[in-house]
């Protein structure tokens, strides 16, 4: 195991969404992994680094609320953005002909402990000193002081974290009564799959190429005592 952290977040909200809800919002009970990841990249992220979630802890009790929300119907084209930066055409939309209202199920008053620790993936790095304890020095630093580069956040992009915090451990006292026991969370999202691997398909890192085909990989997770020791789970994740 590598360079491992541990953290408290806190938010008012929360949206980890279920992709068998196709147009309405339902969360999970509990944060997906993808989602605790993209969490932890918004404060440091490289390509010589993969992000792996050990163990999360909920302290507060699961608690829904009802929400309408206005969303978007449509994105923006690639090929639009394309054309604009050639100065050939526009790429915009008008929210106010795009708009659609939809009902979302979200968490409330939500808390978590996250372990957590990272790999080199072995990609390319621009620089000759590329080591475990530079990037674990830098993580450190930057969970210290509070930095990150983009707001994280607890699923979606609206639903921002409202305290983070970097703890030598977790205070197990402070897990809610209510999530005593063993809790099946049934199947959930893990992450997707990219067929590349996360390197360029062409073999070129100066000019890459990814691939966009991905699978999504599911596990079953259980809850004992408001703790989910996600690294017993791995060897059982599906396609």
């Amino acid at each position: 195991m590598g360079y491992g952290f541990k953290i408290i977040v806190e938010g008012d909200y929360a949206l980890f969404t279920r992709p068998e809800f196709k147009v309405e919002r339902v969360s999970y009970d509990v944060p997906t992994i993808s989602a605790i990841e993209g969490l932890i990249k918004s404060v440091y992220w490289k390509p010589a680094i993969r992000i792996i979630v050990d163990k999360i802890i909920v302290f507060n009790p699961i608690r829904f609320i009802n929400i309408r929300r206005n969303e978007i119907k449509c994105k923006i084209p690639l090929s639009s953005v394309k054309s604009q930066m050639k100065g050939k055409g526009s790429a915009e939309i008008y929210a106010s002909e795009q708009r659609s209202q939809r009902a979302g199920m979200l968490l409330r008053d939500v808390k978590y402990g996250i372990e957590f620790h990272f790999e080199l993936t072995g990609n390319r790095s621009e620089h000759e000193d590329e080591c475990e304890e530079k990037h674990y020095n830098i993580m450190l630093r930057r969970l210290r002081n509070g930095q990150f580069f983009r707001q994280p956040c607890l699923g979606c992009r609206e639903f921002s974290v409202k305290r983070m915090e970097l703890v030598d451990d977790f205070d197990m006292s402070l897990i809610d009564s209510e999530l005593e026991g063993d809790i099946d969370l049934g199947f959930m999202l893990y992450g997707l799959k990219f067929d590349d691997g996360g390197k360029p398909v062409n073999d070129d890192w100066e000019n890459p190429r990814f691939s966009d085909i991905a699978s999504p990989l599911y596990y079953r997770p259980h809850m004992i005592n408001g703790v989910i020791d996600v690294d017993k789970y791995r060897e059982g994740i599906v396609c």
